[in-house]
């Protein structure tokens, strides 16, 4: 199955986002609580990737842990690994 690349844009606003719960004074991890399971979804129907949707939860919930870009990690991820496939399934 070839699935489309997800775009690097929405990645990286999804992981703003993630970490803007912390703009709001007193905000910060009741935000999350509220944002861990809407991202964690959206995680895994942008990748189809469970153990990735529930790293992204965790890392959500965690105090600490927002600074980590899991959205665009995962963008870079299937994006060199696609590349490699590419490069490795061309014709000599």
């Amino acid at each position: 199955m070839n699935k489309q690349q997800p775009s690097l844009v929405f990645c990286i606003i999804m992981d703003i986002l993630g970490y803007a719960t912390y703009a709001v004074p007193g905000l910060g991890e009741l935000g999350d609580i509220a944002f861990a399971p809407i991202s964690a979804i959206i995680f895994y129907f942008m990748f189809g990737n469970w153990k990735g949707a529930v790293f992204n939860f965790a890392e959500e919930l965690l105090p600490g842990t927002d600074f980590i870009p899991t959205f665009t990690i995962a963008w870079c991820i299937r994006y060199f690994s696609s590349k490699k496939t590419a490069a490795l399934s061309k014709p000599v």
